[in-house]
């Protein structure tokens, strides 16, 4: 039997496969459309061709698009967005640190600045007890009213940026990691040579093109289809030839 029925059928198994995967990557740009500092991500594929005849195409892997996401107003002091470059730092339950565009911070029982998550945000500065109206300025300079209502100075916010922000890896929650990809990870001011400025009472929205993703997931479920057809009149037309062999 013509080994081109076998390529066939596992070109059509592997188009199957790389079809779910990329479904999985859309579904969770849909599924965080209205998440606050969001990045959609996007799959890379890679044609596969060799001597152990592995034909068709692997999801190689997955990349953000670092794309500014609107900012709206808040009336939250705490809600702070980046425009332009940049991450805010955050330290995970294993000492880890995370990087985020989510600025929606609040204050937990231990006067500490953390992410809806409770995950503490990196800075330099300390929140007293009877501080009201916390602030930031473009430069990420932290302000506060203490006990007599009187304005004070709390702290400084820095950012992190990287050579390559579309590598980093998703931790979840919102969250990336510093990669190989990305390179390794540059804390400087906001406002300063390639960072951006951070805007109070404000929240970066998702980046995710909601028609764009829609559309893509048609396109997705149409392939994915015709991908299936293919792959089950392969394996008739292998069953037949099989059959008439026995016969």
């Amino acid at each position: 039997m013509s080994s081109s029925l076998f390529h066939t059928l596992n070109i059509s198994r592997q188009d199957i496969l790389s079809r779910m995967s990329d479904l999985d990557v859309t579904s969770n740009n849909l599924a965080n459309v209205n998440t606050a500092g969001y990045k959609a991500s996007r799959s890379n594929f890679q044609e596969m061709l060799n001597q152990q005849l592995n034909e068709g195409s692997l999801l190689k892997n997955t990349q953000i698009l670092t794309a500014q996401g609107n900012l709206r107003d808040s009336t939250n002091s705490l809600d702070w967005a980046i425009q332009g470059e940049g991450f805010f730092s955050v330290t995970l339950p294993d000492g880890t640190i995370g990087y985020t565009r989510d600025g929606q911070f609040g204050v937990d029982a231990e006067l500490n600045l953390v992410t809806a998550s409770g995950y503490p945000l990196v800075w330099d500065g300390t929140i007293t007890e009877g501080m009201s109206n916390i602030n930031i300025s473009s430069e990420g300079n932290v302000t506060a009213f203490d006990e007599t209502g009187a304005s004070v100075a709390v702290g400084t916010v820095q950012l992190t940026r990287f050579p390559n922000p579309s590598g980093v890896t998703s931790y979840g929650e919102n969250i990336w990691l510093e990669s190989d990809a990305s390179g390794a990870a540059v804390a400087g001011a906001a406002g300063s040579e390639n960072f951006g400025t951070i805007s109070g009472y404000r929240v970066e929205q998702s980046n995710v093109d909601l028609a764009q993703e829609m559309t893509h997931i048609i396109t997705l479920q149409r392939s994915f289809s015709m991908s299936i057809k293919a792959f089950q009149q392969t394996d008739t037309m292998i069953s037949q030839a099989i059959n008439i062999r026995k016969a």
